[in-house]
């Protein structure tokens, strides 16, 4: 008997190319979409040490809530496999979750007339992370898109310490302070920024797979909520 063949690994670009074939975005708009979402960020908190456990099981907070909110599941071959948070935040819209942990920073963004997309809970099932380690680009990849989708001019990162490498080695997010304490979150956590449109060319050009049409965009989020909804004068480049 011969030995047995052994194949090398898929090159990442490869690897990412056959999940997304079996990825599925979906809005949680149902009670019953929601709950799931935040069933998997209880169960991804506590594994991680970020929260006290609590008897629902579950873990939301009143940003939830948010008109200006998009609370997005991240499906593979039908399970839920990660949820992501978004927020748009812009003048007419300034309640967004950093705006009350990082005032000084993102306060003056919008009296310059930026739209800032800031992206939270970004949480993944354990299990499946562990079979698709390419699933937090994927999940990731929600943030870029909304940048898009809405004209954003800054995509922001509220993230512990140790996660920060992640999002600069992807994207190019740059920090701003240092880690603070964060509503209902045992570990602090930074604020990163990001200027999405100077890095965009880049980032599209190192990770093809961020690219995405006019039409999945709009799948993904749906209508603009009024304010959002209109063509924007280009700003002044992101300061800090």
């Amino acid at each position: 008997m011969g030995a047995p063949q052994v194949r090398a690994p898929l090159p990442f670009a490869e690897r990412l190319a056959q999940l997304v074939e079996k990825v599925e975005y979906r809005r949680a708009e149902t009670p019953e979409d929601r709950e799931a979402n935040y069933r998997l960020r209880y169960q991804a908190y506590l594994r991680e040490g970020t929260i006290e456990p609590n008897f629902g099981l579950r873990y939301t907070d009143s940003h939830d809530n948010d008109d200006n909110v998009w609370l997005i599941g991240l499906h593979v071959d039908g399970q839920l496999a990660s949820s992501f948070r978004i927020h748009v935040g812009s003048r007419d819209f300034p309640d967004i979750p950093a705006m009350h942990v990082f005032p000084e920073f993102i306060g003056p963004q919008f009296a310059a007339d930026k739209v800032v997309v800031d992206p939270t809970r970004f949480v993944a099932d354990h299990r499946v992370a562990a079979t698709y380690p390419e699933l937090a680009y994927l999940t990731v990849r929600i943030g870029h898109m909304a940048a898009e989708y809405f004209e954003a001019d800054i995509v922001l990162a509220t993230v512990r310490a140790e996660h920060q490498a992640f999002y600069k080695r992807v994207f190019g997010h740059s920090p701003v302070c240092l880690p603070r304490p964060y509503p209902g979150l045992i570990k602090p956590i930074s604020l990163m920024m990001l200027d999405v449109n100077a890095s965009r060319p880049r980032i599209n050009t190192r990770y093809p797979f961020f690219v995405s049409s006019p039409e999945e965009r709009a799948q993904v989020f749906g209508p603009r909520p009024a304010g959002l909804d209109q063509p924007r004068q280009a700003v002044a480049p992101l300061a800090v």
